[in-house]
């Protein structure tokens, strides 16, 4: 009799409308939002497989040519490798978009050549080319070596009229102990007489497996009494590095352009991130040729730049 009086007991309390205390509903989570700097680090390190190691850094968001998103720029490092990505986040920071963001009115490319600034850089080809190659390189990188022999034997060649090439700097310092001096001499010779630059392009690359941080400055001083350049204004111009800011100005616009590697290759804004042959290229170059036609919207007379009338213009 005493167990089943509190068996009943026991039901009474958890009957509806007994004494016992209703079961609470569940608070739902707060919602994540990619406008959260750390949020979002949390998601694309999963997205990415990027483990602590790496590190992360999150922009603040900024307005996009999406309606509706914002910009945020994300970059990760982890010793000498980098990786920038772009997302558009909606702005209720719910949604995440990774890609790019296209004006059917321009040329997709219009971003790339708005930053691919060639003013003043060593070139070869026809000034006014409706196609415009432009090279990010390195002096020590054995594949640059590889892409440079190829332009250098081809371009031309195939397009006395059509095609012009512009060389910029990106030495790999990490990874290259002569690249950055070899960069600096490369504008000190650019410096003295533009057309010799173009003999110590194709020198060093010749000559890359033989040259060392050792010995460089003196193989440089050989082939500067070989090629009658001022021995004495080339060395004071190393000895000042005269042109540290003209190299590191190529590598920001490298950074800014999100250009990683070299050689980086870019026709007509397009990107070419890895070694191309030439049958590859010309098909590219040809296909520009036929489109700049009629789109005039790149090359050298795009108008994408404006420039004060000058004499020199």
């Amino acid at each position: 009799m005493f167990r089943l009086r509190i068996a009943i007991a026991v039901f009474a309390l958890a009957a509806p409308g007994g004494s016992a205390e209703k079961a609470k509903p569940s608070t739902p989570a707060a919602k994540k939002s990619a406008l959260n700097r750390a949020a979002l680090e949390a998601y694309v390190r999963h997205l990415f497989v990027w483990g602590p190691q790496i590190q992360v850094t999150v922009d603040e968001p900024k307005p996009s040519q999406l309606p509706g998103f914002l910009e945020v720029g994300v970059h990760a490092t982890a010793g000498n490798a980098r990786q920038e990505e772009k997302f558009y986040v909606s702005q209720d920071g719910q949604k995440i978009v990774r890609g790019q963001v296209f004006d059917v009115n321009s040329n997709p490319f219009k971003p790339e050549l708005d930053k691919l600034k060639t003013e003043f850089q060593p070139s070869f080809g026809t000034p006014g080319a409706p196609v415009v190659l432009v090279v990010f390189s390195d002096f020590q990188c054995p594949y640059c070596r590889e892409e440079a022999k190829m332009l250098r034997e081809n371009v031309v060649a195939t397009y006395p009229k059509q095609v012009r090439v512009y060389f910029k700097d990106l030495p790999l310092e990490q990874i290259h102990n002569w690249a950055k001096p070899a960069a600096l001499a490369g504008r000190c010779v650019f410096r003295q007489n533009a057309g010799v630059f173009w003999r110590y392009h194709d020198w060093v690359f010749e000559a890359q497996d033989k040259l060392t941080a050792e010995n460089f400055r003196d193989k440089v001083m050989e082939f500067a009494n070989q090629n009658d350049l001022d021995s004495l204004q080339l060395r004071q111009c190393l000895d000042t590095k005269a042109t540290l800011a003209e190299v590191e100005k190529s590598v920001a616009e490298a950074r800014e352009l999100r250009v990683m590697s070299t050689p980086t290759l870019f026709v007509n804004g397009r990107r070419i991130p890895t070694r191309i042959g030439w049958p590859e290229l010309k098909q590219v170059i040809d296909f520009e040729i036929e489109y700049q036609k009629t789109a005039k919207n790149a090359g050298e007379d795009c108008g994408c730049e404006v420039k004060l009338p000058t004499p020199l213009n």
